[in-house]
């Protein structure tokens, strides 16, 4: 099943999302719903709260990358109540999308090395680091867990000038080749 992705202006957005168990219901189908609906996007990644779930989970597949970054050959996990142990490195940036904002496109900068611990889709644990795209990715799915959005990151100046675009999001006034959930109509 492909999911409508929530957009920009619904409180879910900016909620922490909740632990989940091994046994939520149809965990399986759900996994392979995300990993459908990010690829049906054009995503690298998706959290749970952009399908309007608050639980802690997302997928990515960083393979795309893998000709600047050969490491990312075949690189495609879920990630379950994932927990950054640490941030290290130079702050890079780069220019970040994000499926709950679209149309907008801006420079983010994040810290170039990541830690995590975090349970595989068979709620393996694992404790692993990542540099690069990887830990760009993940850091920004990982900031959909805690309610943040890469806007947060961007001065007060760049916000203002971004108000209108955001709004039009609010109200679904964008162009997306996917389906949205327009704030305030989810039942």
């Amino acid at each position: 099943m492909i999911y409508p992705i929530t957009v920009y202006g619904e409180p879910l957005l900016r909620k922490i999302a909740q632990p989940i168990e091994k046994d939520y219901p149809n965990f399986d189908q759900l996994v392979k719903d995300m990993f459908d609906t990010m690829y049906f996007s054009d995503g690298v990644g998706l959290a749970a709260p952009q399908i309007g779930l608050s639980i802690r989970m997302f997928v990515i597949d960083a393979s795309t990358a893998a000709e600047e970054e050969p490491e990312l050959e075949g690189f495609k996990k879920a990630f379950i109540n994932p927990e950054i142990l640490e941030l290290k490195g130079d702050e890079w940036v780069m220019n970040e999308g994000c499926l709950s904002l679209p149309e907008i496109r801006e420079d983010v900068s994040r810290p170039e090395f990541i830690k995590i611990k975090y349970l595989d889709e068979n709620f393996v644990e694992h404790i692993e680091e990542y540099g690069g795209f990887a830990a760009r990715v993940i850091q920004h799915e990982y900031d959909h867990l805690e309610g943040k959005l890469l806007i947060d990151y961007l001065t007060p100046l760049k916000k203002r000038m971004l108000k209108s675009r955001l709004t039009n999001i609010t109200k679904g006034k964008v162009k997306t080749s996917y389906r949205i959930v327009i704030p305030g109509t989810r039942k």
